[in-house]
């Protein structure tokens, strides 16, 4: 049970930034390309991404005397990265700061798998999905910013 909690823990923090409205007006308004997903499907991945994110963290924490700096600083920066996606592109309405976001986001998860690599390399596998789907939102999102400028 305490195993479980300590999960949800970790888990729970990663959905915050879904708590921010998400204005369809302002997204249906912008010229979106081509291999933009169903908006659906942005909820259904980020769950699974936000599931496996969560258990590496769980795996790779397990043993408190092997986690150094730069694999704390690298997921802090990440999850921070990560969640001001939703404040910059669509509270601030900014489709260049969602982009700096979805950028940031794709650079510290190359850093977080490096670190957990070295911690846990079983933990980092976890990581991939989250890696490449970053580095797709970041193509998208600079494709909205060019297609919105």
């Amino acid at each position: 049970m305490r195993k479980i909690f300590k999960y949800i823990i970790i888990l729970l923090p990663w959905f915050l930034s879904s708590l921010i409205p998400i204005d369809k007006t302002y997204y249906n308004s912008l010229t979106l390309p081509f291999f933009t997903p169903p908006q659906i499907s942005y909820a259904i991945i980020w769950t699974i991404l936000y599931i496996l994110i969560s258990i590496s963290i769980y795996q790779t924490t397990e043993n408190k005397k092997n986690i150094t700096s730069s694999y704390k600083y690298s997921l802090l920066t990440n999850y921070l990265a990560n969640q001001s996606f939703q404040i910059t592109f669509f509270f601030l309405k900014s489709t260049f700061l969602g982009f700096v976001s979805c950028i940031t986001t794709f650079i510290t998860s190359l850093f977080l798998y490096k670190y957990t690599k070295e911690i846990k390399e079983q933990s980092a596998k976890y990581l991939i999905p989250y890696i490449l789907f970053s580095l797709f939102a970041s193509i998208l999102s600079l494709s909205i910013y060019l297609l919105n400028i």
